[in-house]
């Protein structure tokens, strides 16, 4: 009986410490966003309703950053006027990699910056280049962000017969961590 007691009790400390971190891992939140870098953009309309789109990661900055393109007639200009709160959801669930992210959003005209993160795909959309009017760059700035990595199917098989065993539900199985 000891041993299992010893064997709960590491288990659930390592579950404890994935799945609260006190400072994050920022790097390797920049690493998951440039591996997925399609999100679906939340933004919350005039009526408080939720706004969700598909928006392209064009670049994630250092400095808790991240940037898009869109266009000044886009629904999303209005609410972000209204209200700057966003929310951002990447997922690849081929890797088992889950990314959401929470900000401010702030529009700008930059067109030294729409050069900076300017790619031919974009001349679809802007076929004027980066100094098309239609063009707005969209700043989000990271406020709180948290990340999954899911082991495969394997892990959640050992985790059940963890917990069928001890009696004790399972926690995160996997790596979870929080930035704020």
């Amino acid at each position: 009986m000891l041993v299992h007691s010893r064997e709960r009790v590491h288990y659930l400390t390592m579950l404890q410490k994935m799945s609260h971190s006190d400072t994050g891992d920022s790097a390797k939140l920049g690493e998951l966003i440039r591996g997925i870098r399609v999100a679906l953009l939340t933004t919350m309309d005039r009526d408080g309703g939720f706004h969700t789109r598909p928006v392209q990661t064009l670049q994630v900055e250092a400095d808790r950053a991240l940037w898009f393109f869109t266009d000044w007639s886009s629904p999303k200009v209005d609410e972000l006027h209204h209200d700057v709160r966003v929310s951002l959801g990447y997922a690849d669930p081929a890797n088992n990699v889950y990314v959401a992210v929470t900000g401010s959003g702030r529009l700008i005209r930059d067109i030294q910056k729409a050069k900076e993160l300017w790619s031919i795909e974009q001349r679809a959309y802007y076929p004027e280049g980066p100094e098309d009017e239609r063009l707005a760059l969209l700043r989000v700035a990271i406020e709180r962000a948290e990340y999954w990595i899911v082991p495969g199917g394997v892990s959640y098989l050992v985790a059940a017969v963890t917990a069928a065993v001890t009696g004790t539900p399972a926690g995160v199985v996997g790596e979870n961590r929080k930035i704020e």
